[in-house]
């Protein structure tokens, strides 16, 4: 990212479903439904234009299990269950090379699932179902004004 911040004390990302550091349930892994958990954000930036969601795991090799782009700078939610198919919020191609939300799913042992919340100057402006790597590549040349993040864990 141009600018990199440190999370903003201001700036939170929560679940209903779970709570930091806490195991993610397994309804929204591939054991269950394989659905996105609920999310809610609030204390944007105010030079914020766009807010960004990037799910990831680092004990797999930062594996990109979802993306959304652009989302209305403002305080917010995504509920349960984002359709992969709607047209809103745009969604990325997750590393299972499918559009939308792919929950956890680690062959063995615990791994952690960062949702990472970046407030942006500028939309990104990517078009279709851009990649992980497109998306990252963007927000690294993006003026991040914000970022919070939440992580979950989750054990087969």
């Amino acid at each position: 990212m141009a600018s990199s911040p440190p999370p903003s004390a201001e700036l939170s990302l929560t679940s209903s479903a779970f709570v930091d550091g806490q195991p993610i349930p397994s309804k929204f892994s591939c054991h269950g439904e394989d659905v996105s958990p609920p999310l809610a954000w609030r204390g944007i930036p105010v030079d914020a234009k766009a807010l960004v969601l990037l799910v990831d795991d680092p004990d797999g090799r930062d594996w990109v299990h979802w993306s959304v782009l652009d989302l209305p700078a403002g305080d917010g939610t995504l509920p349960e269950g984002v359709d992969p198919a709607a047209d809103r919020p745009q969604q990325g191609t997750n590393d299972f090379r499918k559009v939308g939300y792919g929950g956890p799913c680690p062959p063995s042992g615990t791994h952690h699932y960062r949702f990472t919340l970046y407030a942006l100057a500028e939309p990104l402006r990517l078009s279709g179902h851009p990649d992980g790597n497109g998306v990252r590549r963007a927000l690294e040349d993006s003026d991040v004004v914000g970022q919070a993040r939440l992580t979950g864990t989750f054990t087969p």
